[in-house]
């Protein structure tokens, strides 16, 4: 009586319609993570983040040319 009130681990499975794998709650964990990744993925690149980074590439090649321009003298 008690043992037909219990859900085993395959009856859960069967009941969500999840397939077993073997790996447990990572499988859940390892979903969502794909799930969240793929979502910055397709986020755009602020703006303001652009505009740094064209400043930032901006002032390494000011340094890059002076650097070369002191070692030709």
């Amino acid at each position: 009586m008690m043992k037909d009130k219990l859900v085993t681990p395959q009856r859960m499975r069967t009941q969500t319609g999840r397939v077993d794998d073997g790996l447990g709650p990572n499988t859940d964990i390892g979903a969502r993570l794909r799930a969240l990744y793929g979502a910055v993925q397709e986020e755009g690149v602020p703006d303001h983040l652009l505009d740094l980074l064209e400043k930032l590439d901006s002032a390494e090649q000011a340094q890059r040319s002076q650097s070369t321009g002191r070692d030709g003298e």
